[in-house]
Formats: structure tokens, C-alpha cells, sequence
């Protein structure tokens, strides 16, 4: 099994809940290699954010998102894709927690939230779409 390395393509309809197929798909991916719930965790917190966020920002033209996870025991491999109309990464402030917590609106952590629990974190973005690649170690 050493050096194992496992892929799962999955093409996501914009439908509520549909985020659970990719956990799913993802918790089978890492009983099969043998890796713990602990280190698998904090990507599927990565993961539920970065669909959510996708599927939001897919718009309705192209109202879904690809999913693809490659894993082996040592690396977990995330790229998340829709097809929206794509936003300028540099434009997104950092959220102040002093803000957030005097502010209605509590949104806006998803890509803080996901930086801070991946090993690299990467966002192509342009008009046709969004690719989030993702990259978190698991040893």
C-alpha cells in the first residue's frame, strides 16, 4: 500500500446539502488508506467551506462545482472548481474578529478559515470560474 495514491472526481449539482456527498466520498477515501479521524477532520471542515462557497458562487448558468480529492497516507489533494464569474482574491479584506462580533453578518471567514487549516492554499480566479486548490498534509 505504500505510496498508494487514490483520486475521486466528483461534479456536485447545485442542490442543498450536496457537500455531504463530498465528505462522504472523502471519509471512504481515508478509512481505505488508513488514516485517523483527527487528521482527517480539519479537511472536511476545508471541504464543507470551500463547496459551500462554490455552489454559492456558481451562479446559474453553470450551477454546479467539481470536486476532485487525491489522497495518499501522506497528502490530501484538494481542488474545488465552479464556473461562476470569479472575484478578485487581493480585493477580500481580512476579517476583523472585533468587527464580526459587533456586526450582524458573522459571514466571511470561509477563506480565512480554510488558509489557516491547509499546508498550501491556492485560488485561480477569472471570469469563467474559481479553482481552489488545497493542499493539506496528514503526518
Amino acid at each position: 500500500m505504500a505510496g498508494q495514491n487514490i483520486k475521486l472526481e466528483i461534479k456536485l449539482p447545485k442542490v442543498p446539502d450536496i457537500e455531504l456527498v463530498a465528505l462522504e466520498g472523502l471519509d471512504k477515501m481515508s478509512r481505505h488508506l488508513g488514516i485517523s479521524e483527527d487528521k482527517i477532520g480539519e479537511a472536511k471542515i476545508i471541504v464543507t467551506e470551500a463547496v459551500i462557497n462554490a455552489l454559492e458562487y456558481a451562479g446559474d448558468e453553470n450551477p454546479y462545482v467539481n470536486v476532485e480529492f487525491t489522497m495518499t497516507k501522506e497528502k490530501l489533494i484538494i481542488l474545488v472548481t465552479d464556473y461562476g464569474v470569479g472575484f478578485d482574491p487581493t480585493s477580500i479584506e481580512e476579517p476583523l474578529i472585533t468587527n464580526k462580533i459587533a456586526s450582524k453578518n458573522k459571514r466571511g471567514w470561509g477563506l480565512k478559515l480554510m488558509k489557516s487549516m491547509s499546508d498550501n492554499f491556492i485560488i485561480e480566479s477569472g471570469p469563467t470560474g474559481t479553482k481552489i486548490t488545497i493542499i493539506k498534509n496528514l503526518v
